[in-house]
């Protein structure tokens, strides 16, 4: 512990598993206190019993409400807010748009960009009254699909470019009372990162791909299969006072994707 976050008033949405999950006990290592928003219950339960100074509210980040409850509560809490970090996300398991059923399109867009768009946007705009009093900033989770498509699907990419113009966007809006930066992580290990339930994809999940690790490695330049916690660390740059002269930015933790190009 080196104390980066020390006195952070910090809260997580989407926390309950993933780079989530990674965000909160590197942020809980680096002195922050932290709250977190889940939808899913048994999630809930397991950030309650097994980080017991967290804050946990259960509640659907693509609902308004529930991005005004946990604001509300991780400011009674805690007595403010410095750092919003959404890490919320489903995916499409590389469909091109040439095998969406058309029947479905509407479907899969709707629930895609609610989550991976309108989930961040719900939670910027309820944490944005409580971060200017602070002088705080947002966290948000781009992808390597935002500047490489290939590494994923027609709609997940399209919805990363999305988040990756949400971060510029706010960044613009919000100076100069609030930082607003994203981190682009590569492939991760250990993910619960699930698929579309329009597309039947709810149940399987990105991690139980075969040769998973190893694949990973072979698609970057590093030759590193990253984990959420490897990822975690640069949430943490960001969302401290070392990178106070940083908004608008992205961190590419993806293995030196970019130098392939």
């Amino acid at each position: 512990m080196t104390g980066w976050l020390d006195g952070k008033r910090v809260l997580v949405v989407g926390a309950g598993s993933g780079i989530g999950r990674a965000v909160v006990e590197s942020f809980i290592d680096e002195g922050a206190q932290v709250a977190a928003l889940e939808r899913d219950a048994a999630k809930c339960e397991s950030l309650g019993r097994e980080l017991p100074g967290v804050a946990v509210i259960a509640g659907d980040a693509t609902q308004r409400e529930a991005n005004d409850a946990a604001v509300e509560m991780t400011v009674e809490q805690f007595g403010g807010l410095d750092v919003l970090v959404n890490c919320v996300g489903i995916f499409d398991f590389y469909r091109p748009l040439s095998e969406i059923d058309g029947d479905l399109l509407d479907e899969a867009f709707d629930e895609m960009f609610a989550a991976n768009v309108k989930s961040h946007l719900h939670s910027a705009k309820a944490a944005t009254g409580a971060l200017k009093q602070t002088g705080g900033n947002i966290v948000l989770t781009e992808s390597t699909s935002a500047y490489y498509p290939g590494r994923g699907g027609t709609l997940y990419v399209a919805s990363k470019f999305a988040v990756r113009g949400v971060v510029k966007s706010l960044a613009y809006e919000l100076a100069p009372q609030v930082r607003v930066n994203g981190v682009a992580p590569g492939g991760t290990l250990s993910t619960d990162l699930r698929g579309l339930s329009s597309f039947g994809l709810d149940s399987k999940r990105l991690d139980d791909t075969p040769d998973r690790e190893s694949d990973l490695a072979s698609r970057n330049p590093l030759g590193v299969a990253l984990s959420a916690r490897d990822h975690s660390w640069s949430f943490v740059f960001l969302a401290s006072d070392r990178s106070r002269g940083v908004t608008g930015g992205v961190v590419h933790t993806d293995g030196g994707m970019g130098v392939k190009v």
